[in-house]
């Protein structure tokens, strides 16, 4: 589950959505818990897409994870990208918290074979945050009641982010 999952995460961030899904991108380097992550340029591009990537599971059901992808673009614009395992509650979002401080809940706006994704544009407090911060919590719900908090280590996030082009 976890090796379908991260090659569905790579794979994600490399083609466009209709696409499918190709060969895993080269580590270029790792920073703290994150590692960068580059593949080759789609056609008519001319540089490589580089993303800071970092997978976990849940520490009491190794069936639940997620993957965090943060991607910056050309224009300077920076999104996190978050793959969960299926069977997540939809129209519950995805809560994110950064230490103990409550940020927002952002919808799944798709799924895949192998999980369901939300993405969050970061502006710059919000990156500001994650690059002062020490655990970003991603909190999934299997129930009306009951979310699941996966805890994202940030250690070595701001160098990863920096080492993207």
């Amino acid at each position: 589950m976890a090796r379908a999952l991260a090659i569905l995460l790579l794979g994600l961030w490399a083609v466009p959505a209709h696409a499918q899904i190709l060969e895993r991108g080269t580590v270029k380097s790792r920073h703290g818990d994150w590692q960068v992550e580059c593949r080759a340029p789609p056609p008519g591009a001319r540089n490589e897409i580089c993303a800071a990537v970092q997978q976990v599971t849940d520490e009491d059901n190794q069936n639940v994870g997620l993957a965090a992808m943060v991607q910056k673009f050309s224009d300077g614009k920076i999104t996190l990208r978050v793959i969960t395992s299926l069977g997540v509650l939809l129209d519950k979002g995805l809560g994110v918290q950064i230490d103990d401080r409550y940020e927002r809940t952002v919808a799944f706006n798709r799924c895949f074979p192998a999980g369901c994704q939300a993405q969050l544009p970061l502006d710059a407090p919000m990156v500001a945050k994650l690059r002062t911060g020490k655990t970003l919590m991603l909190i999934i719900y299997r129930t009306q009641e009951a979310g699941i908090g996966i805890p994202i280590s940030l250690a070595g996030f701001g160098e990863a982010l920096n080492g993207l082009r």
